[in-house]
Formats: C-alpha cells, structure tokens, sequence
C-alpha cells in the first residue's frame, strides 16, 4: 500500500516533478564500465576540473573549512554549545554565527536558538522564519557559513511541520505569524558560557520520515529504473545514510542522500559512468536528483564491474550493500587476503553463509552492522 501511494503521490510531492537537474548522458547514451582497471575498494583520487559551476574543493580545503567553521562557532558559543551538521542532523548558523537551526531528524525536533545581544527576538524570529522556508534543494543553502537562507521554491519543511493553527506552512506570512506565536508562548533561555541564550522548539509531524520519503519518490523510481537497481534498496540505503536529510553531511566528507563522497563514489560515478574527468562538487551532490543518480550509478557499478564475478544473485546484493559502506576491499578481505581467492570462496558458500561473514567477520564493526539495517530497512518497505 505504500508503495502504491508513494508513487501516486510523487508528482505533488517531490522536488520537482520534472527535475530541472537531469543527469548528465544517462538519457542520451549508455552507461559505459569499460574503463582503466582500479582497485577495488574505489578509494581512488583523480585530477581534472570538474565540469560543475563550483570547482571541487580538495580535502584539505574541506577541513579548513570545517575547522574555520568551527572556531567560529565556538568564539560565539563556547566548546561546550559547538555544534555541527551530521548524516540525520541538519545544523544551519546565521548572524555571524550568533544564531542556529537545528534539526534532529531522528527525534522530530527543530531548535531555533540564538545568543545574539542585541534585538534576540527579531533575531530568532528571522532564523524560524528561514528555517521553515528553507528550499528543498541544498545546494542552494551554505550550511559551512552564516549566509542567509534563499527563500524560493518549494520549502523542504512543507508537510512536515504544522503551524499552532494545524496549517502547512508555505509562504513567508505564514512562517512570520508562527514565529510570533512561537516568541511569544514559547520562548524558552539558557545560561550559556558567555551568557543567555535564547530559542524555540517545534515539534515535527509523526509522520515527517514518511512526508520526507514522498518527496524523493519520483526521483528513486527513475534512478532504480535507469540503472536497473531495485527501488526498495535505494530507499532503505536513504532511510540508512540520512533519515532522508537532503542536507546530510559526514565527518568523511560525504554529501547528502545516499553520503556520496566525491573523491571515491563520486569520481567513480563521474569517469566509469558519465564519462566525464574529475570529481562531483558538494553542491552538485546536495542536489536530490545528483544524490540519488550517483548513489544508485554507483550500485550499477559495484554490480557490474568490482563485484561482478559474484555468481549468486542474493549475495551479490549482500556483497553490493556491504560495500556501499565499507568498499569492496572490506568485503573481500573477510574472506581472503587475495582478491582471486576471496572470489572463489564467495562463489562456494550459499547466500546465508556469505551473510553471516559480512555481518560475524568484516574488518570493520560499522559494515557488519550496516548490512543488517540496510537489510531490515529494505524488509520495511517491501512489506508496504
């Protein structure tokens, strides 16, 4: 019954029903794997200039930037108040770094909170009113500054919050009134190291997992079809990564979604796929469309090139998931130290057995335990 309505609903609710990002060459030619070998782990680096607006940023730049961030921040806040953007946490400064939304997308809570000295209240009132409004598409907001927010488009918010009226909240008006309400019946301070802080909080709708999941059903339906991945799998991999924050981000540097990260997944994508040098920006993977195109490109190629002597069609996909999370190499190393031999050993085991190696004996604790939610997840939503 989900599913059916998932895809009823996909057209009023997503990000847009014909997405003004289409992937580049998928419509126009096939997808090519006939590249130079490389390791299978995907942890390659490539050079070039990406063909995007933004010019890539290196990793190094990445951490200064988080580090600069950071000491800003913290100069406002205090170390004991710092706070960053996370895979199911959405973290947005403003004001020179005075004020800040925050999200927990796994609890259902938004905190509107600043510690601005001077007008707090039309301060936080401006904050609540950008972060209701906030658009659907990430690349168009900069998490690692204190930029104001773009109001345009449809807000990402739409549907999951309810304003004290029960009403969606959809054009600045009514963001403006809910604010008021909210400062004036709900101002809540805190003694913080430099001071007084205040914010709000405002809960989410039950169902907001569920109000997210309908925004990205248009795009996941034709990403699964474009590359022959299943539907379920792409969306317990979002449920996984993100809790469906289109603004997720990890300390790893990965983007979004499905947590792309440009310098493997993405380059991957980029040259095994599109045919195109370089790396994928963080602003060209914030965007829904990009995000799940690469994601699900990037399980063609784990299909279809690195994991494509795998006979049985179950442990492929067991394999598949694992590698996702902790690279080829991991899943291959918990079988043998050579790859030939780590092969065989797959093709003579039954799909229960190589499950029980990914998730009993995998290098890394976090993949073991990855395979299995990933794989309760996809149960999820093949049940409705």
């Amino acid at each position: 019954m989900k599913k059916a309505w998932l895809t009823v609903t996909a057209c009023l609710l997503t990000v847009s029903c014909s997405s003004t990002s289409t992937p580049d060459c998928l419509y126009n030619c096939a997808p090519s794997i006939n590249a130079s070998n490389h390791n299978c782990n995907s942890n390659h680096n490539y050079n070039g200039h990406s063909h995007n607006n933004h010019a890539a940023i290196t990793e190094t730049q990445r951490l200064a930037l988080l580090k600069y961030l950071e000491n800003q921040v913290k100069k406002q806040w205090g170390n004991k108040d710092y706070l960053q953007a996370g895979r199911h946490r959405y973290v947005k400064y403003f004001d020179g770094y005075r004020t800040r939304a925050h999200i927990n997308f796994d609890n259902g809570k938004i905190y509107v909170s600043t510690v601005a000295n001077y007008a707090p209240k039309a301060t936080l009132k401006k904050a609540i009113e950008e972060t209701l409004l906030m658009p659907a598409d990430p690349s168009q907001v900069d998490i690692f500054s204190d930029k104001s927010i773009p109001l345009n488009g449809k807000p990402f918010l739409l549907g999951q919050v309810k304003d004290h009226e029960n009403k969606n909240i959809h054009w600045l008006w009514r963001a403006a009134k809910y604010a008021d309400y909210l400062i004036a019946n709900k101002l809540k301070t805190k003694k913080f190291q430099y001071g007084t802080a205040y914010y709000v909080e405002i809960d989410m709708v039950n169902d907001h997992l569920e109000q997210r999941e309908y925004q990205y059903a248009d795009i996941i339906r034709q990403a699964a079809k474009r590359y022959n991945i299943d539907e379920d799998l792409i969306y317990a991999i979002v449920k996984t990564e993100s809790s469906f924050n289109p603004y997720a981000v990890s300390h790893a540097g990965a983007y979004g979604l499905m947590q792309i990260i440009p310098k493997t997944a993405g380059a991957d994508v980029f040259n095994l796929v599109k045919n195109k040098p370089g790396i994928p920006t963080k602003e060209y993977l914030f965007n829904p469309t990009n995000n799940i195109d690469t994601g699900a490109a990037y399980f063609y190629i784990l299909k279809n090139r690195y994991l494509k002597e795998i006979q049985h069609p179950r442990t492929k996909d067991y394999a598949m998931i694992s590698a996702y999370n902790g690279g080829t190499g991991g899943v291959l190393a918990t079988f043998d130290p050579d790859r030939k031999k780590a092969m065989k050993d797959i093709n003579h085991l039954q799909p229960n057995q190589v499950y029980w190696a990914l998730t009993n004996k995998h290098p890394k604790a976090e993949a073991r335990r990855y395979l299995e939610k990933v794989l309760n997840f996809q149960k999820e939503f093949e049940s409705m």
